[in-house]
């Protein structure tokens, strides 16, 4: 494993996790009011399933990251616990960060 695929592995993890952060912040900020004080369900459901596809990209890429060895499998649990949080996704990007540039 060369360190360019390395990085490039991790890249691709950290865009995953701070557009799923970002979809999480939209879901909950705007869609989830827009729904209960604007009558708009559609917001929740629309922006819900946005937030869902990249839910599941971001594990699909945790796994991937985890048999390819770019991750411990700790890191892979801490990136899929932060993401459950708020603004988990953006915290854990600095510490990815520092192991991406590791890797080069």
């Amino acid at each position: 494993m060369s360190h360019s695929s390395n990085s490039i592995g991790l890249a691709r993890l950290r865009v995953a996790s701070i557009l799923e952060g970002i979809s999480y912040l939209v879901l909950l900020g705007i869609a989830m009011p827009l729904k209960y004080f604007a009558d708009m369900p559609a917001a929740v459901k629309y922006c819900g399933w946005v937030h869902g596809v990249l839910f599941i990209t971001l594990c699909s890429f945790l796994l991937i990251a985890l048999l390819k060895k770019r991750l411990s499998f700790g890191w892979c649990v801490i990136v899929f616990i932060c993401a459950l949080l708020p603004f988990g996704p953006f915290i854990v990007d600095r510490k990815l960060k520092v192991i991406d540039h590791r890797a080069l």
